[in-house]
C-alpha cells in the first residue's frame, strides 16, 4: 500500500517518509498530547503498523529527556531488554543504552541487531537527544526489499550454507569475555553458550573463541516474510578500512580477528559478494535528518540499521525489547 498524508482526529497524523514509499511509516504528534498514555493506549495499532511497513519514525512527541524516552518506549514494550552485553548502560535510565561507541569519522556499517546471537530484540528503538552537527543519520533499509534486489543464486547459496560468525574475545582488541558476560568463571559462560548452542574453545592465551551457526536469510515469525537478516558487514574483514585490516591481519592473522563471518561450513565469503550486498543496501538505504527528541521504532526482523559518519556532539539513545529466541527459528527460517 502506498499512502499518502491520512489524518488519525486531533493527536497524530500518518505520513509516509518518502511519497510513494511505505518504508517508514512517520507518524506525527499534531497536538500537545501525554506520549506514554498516548502510546500505552495505541500499543496493538503500533505493533500492527511496525510489522506491516517495518519501521516508524515518531516525531513531535515532546520527549525531552532521555528518561521520557525510555517510558515511552516501555508503554509500548513493557518488557524492556535491560543486559545487552555490546552496548554501554545509560547513567540514570534502566534499561536504555548509549548507542555504539564508535570512531565518529566511520560509518558503522548495515546489520540486524543481536542477528549474530542466540536471542535478538525484534523491536528497537532510538532516540535523538542531540542531533549531530554534520552527518550522523542513522540510515535504515528494508530488509525485505534487499532480499528482492540480491541475485536468486546468491541468496540460495545463503540459505543452503547459512552462515558461521567466529568471535574471539582479543585481549586489547574487543571486550574482554569476562566484562561481555559479567562473570570471570569459565564453567559459568561455557554452561550458557551450551544453552545457546554455541561452540566454543580457549585459545592458549586464555582468550575466549566462539562459533555460532546462524541463518542468513529469515522467515518473519509474524508477518511469514522471508527477508535478509545478518550481521555479515559488521563481521566480514573485507568490510574493515583498509588500513584497519591490514593492521589486525599482521598483529593477529585471519584466525583470531576479533569477528569475521563465514559461510556455515566454514569455507570462505568472497568479497565480491559482501560488496554486492553493501551495493544493494545503499541501493536501499532511507536516510533522515535527526531532530530532537525524535524516535525512529524498528521491527529488527525486517530492518536493519547503519550510522554514518558525523561532526559535532551527537546523542542517540537505544532501547530494545520482545527479544527472540533463534532456537524458535527451526520452523520459521527460510
Amino acid at each position: 500500500m502506498n499512502m499518502g498524508v491520512v489524518s488519525t482526529g486531533d493527536d497524530v497524523r500518518l505520513a509516509p517518509l518518502r511519497a510513494g514509499a511505505d518504508f517508514p511509516l512517520v507518524i506525527e504528534a499534531r497536538s500537545d498530547l501525554d506520549a506514554v498514555a498516548w502510546a500505552q493506549a495505541h500499543r496493538d495499532w503500533i505493533e500492527q503498523l511496525v510489522v506491516k511497513h517495518g519501521g516508524i519514525l515518531f516525531r513531535g512527541f515532546a520527549l525531552a529527556t532521555p528518561l521520557d524516552f525510555e517510558a515511552f518506549a516501555q508503554s509500548i514494550e513493557p518488557e524492556l531488554f535491560g543486559s545487552y552485553g555490546d552496548l554501554p548502560k545509560l547513567e540514570g535510565g534502566q534499561r536504555i543504552y548509549h548507542s555504539t561507541p564508535y570512531p565518529e569519522q566511520q560509518m558503522i556499517l548495515y546489520h540486524n541487531e543481536g542477528s549474530h546471537l542466540d536471542r535478538w530484540p525484534r523491536k528497537q528503538w532510538f532516540y535523538c537527544s542531540v542531533p549531530a552537527r554534520k552527518g550522523g543519520a542513522t540510515p535504515i533499509v528494508d530488509c525485505r526489499e534487499v532480499l528482492r534486489r540480491l541475485p536468486a543464486a546468491l541468496v540460495d547459496t545463503f540459505e543452503r550454507k547459512q552462515l558461521l560468525y567466529v568471535r574471539t574475545f582479543t585481549h586489547r582488541l574487543d571486550v574482554s569475555w569476562q566484562e561481555f558476560f559479567k562473570t570471570d568463571h569459565k564453567p559459568q559462560v561455557e554452561e550458557r553458550l551450551r544453552q545457546a548452542r554455541i561452540d566454543w574453545r580457549w585459545l592458549e592465551s586464555g582468550e575466549l573463541q566462539t562459533r555460532t551457526r546462524c541463518p542468513a536469510v529469515i522467515r518473519h515469525p509474524l508477518s511469514g516474510e522471508r527477508v535478509f537478516f545478518n550481521q555479515i558487514q559488521l563481521h566480514h574483514a573485507s568490510c574493515l578500512p583498509a588500513d584497519v585490516r591490514e593492521d589486525l591481519l599482521d598483529m593477529v592473522g585471519l584466525e583470531r580477528l576479533p569477528r569475521h563471518v563465514y559461510f556455515g561450513d566454514g569455507s570462505a565469503i568472497d568479497d565480491e559478494m559482501v560488496a554486492l550486498i553493501g551495493r544493494a543496501y545503499e541501493d536501499c538505504a532511507v536516510r533522515f535528518a535527526w531532530q530532537r527528541g525524535d524516535v525512529i521504532m524498528l521491527d529488527n526482523m525486517l530492518a536493519a540499521h547503519a550510522r554514518d559518519p558525523y561532526e559535532g556532539p551527537r546523542k542517540i539513545i537505544v532501547a530494545m525489547g520482545a527479544m527472540f529466541e533463534r532456537s524458535t527459528l527451526d520452523g520459521a527460517s527460510a
